[in-house]
C-alpha cells in the first residue's frame, strides 16, 4: 500500500484556520532556502512537531501559488533528501539529481508559465573527507543548477541542543577542524558557496573561518540560529539576543559573509507558534516578533548582504507560505526600505549570492 502523509494533511488543515489577504502581490522573491524530501517510509527521518512526511515539486508548488505572492524563482537546500543506494560518499548526487529534475519539470511549464523552482542547488559533500574535491567535480557535473554545499556545524554539550543532521555531528569546533578546512580550500577554489547552519554561540568561529578565506562565499542561515532551547530555555529575549548581538557583529565585518532572513518558525527558536491547541499566528504577530531580529542583521550587513527565506517546509509547522512572505513584507514596510533595498532583500541578493539568471522570469507573462 502506498503510504500517505498523514502528517502533511493535519498540518494543513491546521494552517487553514488563518487567513489573510495577499500584500504587494507585485514584490518579485526569489525564495533562496526550502528542501524536498519524501520521508513517509517506516524509519524514515521526521521533523518534531511533524511537518510534511512528503514535500516534493508539487506540493512546493502548491504552497507559492496558492499563496498569490510573486515568486519568480526559488533555491533548493540540502536535506539528506533521495540519496542513492550503494554510492557510498557519492549518495549526495542522488539528491541533486532529483532536484534538478524537479527545475526541468517546472522549466517545461508544467505549473503555469513563466512558473520557475530550484533555480539554484545547494547540495552535501562531507568537507573533511579525503576525496572531497572528486565529490564536489562529480556534483558541478551532474547539475548545472548546482551552486554550493551546506556543511551543518551545530554543536553543543548539552543533549537538549540538536546537533547537525551530517555525519560529522560530534566534532565540536568543526569549522576550525584540519580536515574541514582542507575540503573548504577544495570548494574554495572551485568558486563554490558554502551555507552555513550553526548556532548563535558558534558564529565567532564562522567570523574566524571566513577570515582565513576572504576569496570564500559563505551564507549564514537562519540568521545565525539564536535558539531559545536547553541551557537558553526562555532567554530568548535576554542572553540569547545579547550573545546572538556580539556573534553577529563579528560576522557582519566579513565582507564575503551574507545572511538569510527566516527561520524563526522553527520550533528551536522558542517563540511557540507550532502548538495545535492555539490558532497558527497572521503576518502581524509574525512581524512584531521577528523585527527586532531582522532589524538589527539588516542594520549591520546592509540590504545588499540579507535576504528573505522561507525554509518550508521546516518553517511550515507554524505558518503558510501567504502568511510568511506577507509577514516579510510588513517588516519590509516597517522598515522603510526603498525599492532598490525591497529588491534586495526580496530577490536581488539570493540572485547575485546563487549565480542565478532572473532575465528570463523577469521577461515571463508578468514582465
Amino acid at each position: 500500500m502506498r503510504p500517505v502523509d498523514t502528517d502533511g494533511e493535519a498540518l494543513e488543515a491546521w494552517l487553514s484556520q488563518t487567513s489573510e489577504p495577499v500584500l504587494q502581490v507585485e514584490q518579485k522573491i526569489i525564495d533562496p532556502h526550502h528542501h524536498l524530501w519524501d520521508r513517509r517510509s517506516p524509519g524514515s527521518y521526521r521533523e518534531e512537531p511533524p511537518t510534511h512526511a512528503r514535500y516534493i515539486a508539487d506540493d512546493l508548488m502548491q504552497d507559492i501559488l496558492e499563496s498569490g505572492h510573486r515568486v519568480i524563482d526559488t533555491v533548493f537546500v540540502e536535506c539528506l533528501a533521495m540519496y542513492q543506494e550503494n554510492r557510498g560518499e557519492l549518495a549526495s548526487l542522488g539528491e541533486i539529481e532529483f532536484v534538478q529534475g524537479v527545475a526541468a519539470t517546472a522549466a517545461s511549464g508544467l505549473y503555469g508559465p513563466g512558473t520557475r523552482c530550484c533555480g539554484a542547488i545547494i547540495g552535501f559533500a562531507d568537507l573533511t573527507g579525503p576525496e572531497v574535491g572528486r565529490h564536489l567535480d562529480a556534483m558541478m557535473r551532474a547539475s548545472r543548477n548546482f551552486r554550493g554545499i551546506r556543511h551543518a556545524h551545530g554543536w553543543h554539550a548539552s543533549p537538549e541542543i540538536p546537533p547537525s543532521h551530517h555525519p560529522t555531528r560530534r566534532i565540536e569546533h568543526l569549522l576550525a577542524d584540519e580536515a574541514f578546512r582542507r575540503g573548504f580550500a577544495e570548494l574554495v577554489d572551485r568558486e563554490l558557496v558554502f551555507d552555513c547552519w550553526g548556532y548563535h554561540f558558534q558564529l565567532e568561529e564562522v567570523a574566524e573561518l571566513a577570515r582565513a578565506f576572504p576569496q570564500a562565499s559563505i551564507v549564514v542561515d537562519h540568521i545565525g540560529g539564536p535558539i531559545a532551547r536547553g541551557p537558553y530555555a526562555g532567554l530568548r529575549e535576554t542572553r540569547v539576543f545579547e550573545e546572538w548581538q556580539r556573534g553577529l557583529d563579528q560576522i557582519a565585518s566579513c565582507e564575503n559573509i551574507v545572511v538569510k532572513l527566516g527561520g524563526r518558525g522553527m520550533p528551536i527558536y522558542g517563540f511557540g507558534y507550532e502548538h495545535r491547541s492555539q490558532v497558527p499566528p497572521d503576518s502581524n504577530r509574525l512581524a512584531e516578533d521577528w523585527l527586532p531580529y531582522f532589524s538589527r542583521v539588516i542594520e549591520a550587513f546592509g540590504t545588499a548582504r540579507c535576504m528573505f527565506e522561507s525554509n518550508f517546509p521546516v518553517d511550515k509547522v507554524s505558518c503558510s507560505y501567504r502568511v510568511l512572505w506577507n509577514a516579510f513584507k510588513r517588516i519590509a514596510e516597517t522598515l522603510d526600505l526603498d525599492p532598490k533595498r525591497r529588491d534586495d532583500v526580496f530577490f536581488q541578493t539570493a540572485a547575485r549570492t546563487y549565480s542565478m539568471n532572473i532575465e528570463t522570469e523577469l521577461a515571463g507573462p508578468n514582465g
